[in-house]
């Protein structure tokens, strides 16, 4: 996966918007206004961090070298997913879900129900 497909996806669920928060190296994905992934286009390695529960994040953790903590300005429970070798796109979008649907999940009931 490259950043454009990630970006694609990212944008094909539904009420997901892209900005550059702080200038144009970083491009943030937010669900309803909550941000759900943010990766930086500097890099020349593509990373990106992506919500995830305290309790998955640490079996992905022992299973994945390339998964460490992250952390993020509201220092909530993120980790830095760097795609390699070691990454399966299947595996990638299954942690994209994941942390879309943490965010829809946190979202006020009637934003949720737009959602169906």
């Amino acid at each position: 996966m490259n950043v454009e497909e990630f970006r694609i996806y990212c944008l094909s669920k539904p009420l997901v918007t892209e900005e550059f928060p702080f200038d144009e190296t970083t491009l943030v994905f937010k669900v309803a206004g909550k941000m759900f992934a943010l990766t930086g286009l500097d890099s020349p390695e593509f990373k990106v961090n992506l919500k995830c529960d305290p309790d998955r994040s640490a079996v992905l953790r022992e299973q994945y070298e390339s998964i460490r903590p992250g952390f993020h300005m509201n220092k909530l429970h993120w980790n830095t997913v760097h795609v390699d070798g070691s990454f399966s796109d299947k595996l990638f979008l299954e942690l994209i879900d994941h942390s879309y649907d943490l965010v829809v999940q946190g979202l006020p009931k009637k934003l949720r129900d737009q959602f169906g």
